[in-house]
C-alpha cells in the first residue's frame, strides 16, 4: 500500500511537472521590443528635433512623454544628437540596441536598420520637388496662411465657442495635451488656438490620420479608372511560391483593405505592435511592403473587421504599382493633393526603402489638416477643380460591411459616427491618430474641426464629444445657410 502511494505520489508528480513545462511564458520577442523602443525615441526625437523644430526640452517633455522609460534626459543620457547633419542615434554603447535616424528633406526622419551607419545617408529617400512658389503669410487663407479678421456670424454663440476651446485645452486628465485646435465653418477660420511651445508653423506626427489621406490619393486613382475598388490589389505576395498562382490572398480586393477587411493575420491587434510587423519597419528599418506581403490569409476577405496598420499599407502598395514609377509615386502626394489646396506644411515619410508609411508617419500642421477637411466639406471640390469624385466620399462614409453589426462605426480609411451616438449629427465623419490627432467634418454645419495632441498614457480624448461641445455654439435647429 505504501509503494502504490508513492507511486501515486510520483505520478501527480510528473503530471504536474508536465503541465507545468507547456506553459510559454518566455517573451521571445524581447530583444525585438528593446530595438522598437530605442528606435521609437530615435524617430519621435529627429523628427521632434528637425521636423517639428521642437527644442530638446519640449521633445522631452511631450514627444516621449509616449514612451514609458525614454533614455535619458534633456541634459543628457544615453544618446548622440549631430545638429550639423540632422541625425539623432540613441544607444551609444555596444551593450544597448544603436538606433539611428536621419532628417531628410521633404520627407521628414528615416529610421535605419541595426547594421547600418550614417555612412549611407546620401542613399536614403529624398523630396527634391521645389517648394510650393510664393509666400503664405501674404496669400490668403485657404490658399495661403493670411486671415482676415471677420465678425463672428451673429448665428454662433461666441461664448458657447470659447467654452468649448477650454473644453478641449483645460482638460481633468493631464494626459490628453491639447496642442492646437481649429474651427472652420463655411471655409473660414472662426477659431484657432494654441498651447505654449506651438504656432501654426509646428508640424507633429498624425498618426493614423494619415490613413485617410492615403485613402484620399488612393480614389484619385480609382476617379480616374487607374485602380478599381471591388478588383484584386495585384500584390506579388511573400513567401514566393511555384503555385503562386492558386493564392488565396488573390481574392483580397481594394475595397477589403480599404474597409479594414483584408481577412490576412493582424499583427497589431495581438498585443505584437511593438515587437513586429509594422513596428519593425516604422521604428527598426524593416521594409514595410514586404512586412505587408508576408501574412497569410485566416478569413474571407471582407468578412472581419480588424484594424491594421499594414491593411493600408498594401493599398498604398496598389497605388505604387499603379502609378508605375518610383519618381511618380514619390511625387504624387504632392503634385495631385498638397500642393493644389495649400497644404505646404506637410511631408510624408517613407522607410529607408523608399516606400510611403501612409499608415502613421505624415508629418503637418493644424492648418495644412484643416484644409484638408475643407476639401471633403466641400464635397471633393477646390477652387471650382473636382479633386475627388462624389461617389468615393460616398464610398469613404458608407459603413464597412463587417462593421454593420458592430455599431457602423467605420468606412473607407475613415471613422464614422457609431449607432449609438444620438448627440452628433449622423453625417457627421472624421480621421483619428494615435495622441489625439483629429480632422472631424460636419457637412450638415459647413463645420471642419482639427484637434492636434500629444496625449500619452491611456489618452482617451474623445472626438464625438468634442464635436457635440462645438456645435453647442450653432443653434439647435441650424440648417445650411445659418439663421
Amino acid at each position: 500500500m505504501k509503494k502504490l502511494s508513492q507511486l501515486t505520489t510520483l505520478f501527480l508528480l510528473s503530471t504536474c511537472f508536465v503541465t507545468a513545462q507547456q506553459k510559454e511564458t518566455y517573451d521571445y520577442s524581447q530583444s525585438n521590443r528593446e530595438v522598437i523602443q530605442y528606435g521609437v525615441q530615435a524617430i519621435l526625437t529627429c523628427n521632434g528635433l528637425f521636423t517639428s523644430n521642437r527644442t530638446l526640452e519640449q521633445v522631452y517633455d511631450q514627444e516621449l512623454k509616449y514612451l514609458k522609460a525614454p533614455i535619458g534626459t534633456a541634459k543628457g543620457g544615453d544618446y548622440l544628437i549631430d545638429w550639423n547633419n540632422k541625425t539623432v542615434t540613441i544607444g551609444t554603447t555596444e551593450n544597448t540596441p544603436m538606433m539611428r535616424a536621419a532628417f531628410r528633406e521633404g520627407i521628414g526622419c528615416v529610421i535605419l536598420a541595426l547594421d547600418q551607419t550614417f555612412d549611407i545617408i546620401d542613399d536614403l529617400p529624398i523630396q527634391t520637388l521645389p517648394p510650393l512658389s510664393g509666400d503664405a503669410a501674404t496669400i490668403p487663407w485657404p490658399e495661403g496662411d493670411l486671415v482676415k479678421k471677420q465678425m463672428l456670424p451673429k448665428y454662433i454663440d461666441k461664448d458657447l465657442l470659447t467654452a468649448a476651446s477650454n473644453w478641449s485645452f483645460e482638460r481633468e486628465s493631464p494626459e490628453q495635451v491639447t496642442l492646437s485646435l481649429i474651427v472652420v465653418h463655411k471655409g473660414q477660420i472662426i477659431h484657432e488656438r494654441y498651447t505654449d511651445g506651438v504656432d501654426m508653423n509646428t508640424k507633429t506626427r498624425t498618426w493614423s490620420t494619415a490613413k485617410s489621406i492615403a485613402a484620399t490619393l488612393i480614389g484619385m486613382l480609382v476617379d480616374e479608372g487607374k485602380m478599381e475598388l471591388d478588383a484584386p490589389l495585384g500584390i506579388d505576395w511573400l513567401p514566393k511560391e511555384v503555385t503562386a498562382d492558386n493564392d488565396p490572398r488573390d481574392e483580397i480586393t481594394l475595397r477589403n483593405v480599404l474597409n479594414m477587411s483584408s481577412g490576412l493575420y493582424t499583427v497589431d491587434s495581438r498585443g505584437m505592435e511593438y515587437a513586429t510587423g509594422s513596428g519593425l519597419a516604422y521604428w527598426a528599418g524593416a521594409s514595410s511592403v514586404n512586412g505587408a506581403r508576408n501574412r497569410g490569409l485566416i478569413r474571407k476577405p471582407g468578412t472581419f473587421w480588424d484594424y491594421e496598420n499594414y491593411d493600408t499599407i498594401l493599398g498604398v502598395l496598389a497605388m505604387k504599382n499603379a502609378l508605375g514609377s518610383d519618381e511618380t509615386y514619390l511625387h504624387f502626394p504632392r503634385k495631385a493633393l498638397f500642393d493644389k489646396i495649400g497644404m505646404r506644411n506637410t511631408y510624408v515619410s517613407t522607410d529607408r526603402f523608399g516606400d510611403f508609411i501612409f499608415s502613421s508617419q505624415v508629418y503637418t500642421n493644424a492648418r495644412d489638416l484643416a484644409r484638408f477637411g475643407m476639401l471633403y466639406q466641400q464635397n471633393g471640390v477646390w477652387n471650382g477643380e473636382r479633386l475627388i469624385s462624389e461617389e468615393w466620399i460616398d464610398f469613404i462614409r458608407t459603413p464597412a460591411p463587417a462593421t454593420t453589426d458592430r455599431g457602423n462605426f467605420y468606412g473607407g480609411q475613415w471613422w464614422l459616427v457609431p449607432d449609438d451616438r444620438n448627440d452628433v449629427p449622423k453625417d457627421a465623419y472624421a480621421t483619428a491618430g494615435n495622441r489625439g490627432q483629429y480632422v472631424i467634418v460636419v457637412p450638415s454645419h459647413d463645420l471642419v474641426i482639427v484637434r492636434r495632441g500629444l496625449d500619452y498614457g491611456r489618452q482617451g480624448f474623445d472626438r464625438w464629444d468634442l464635436t457635440r461641445e462645438v456645435l453647442k455654439a450653432f443653434p439647435a435647429d441650424y440648417k445650411d445657410g445659418g439663421k
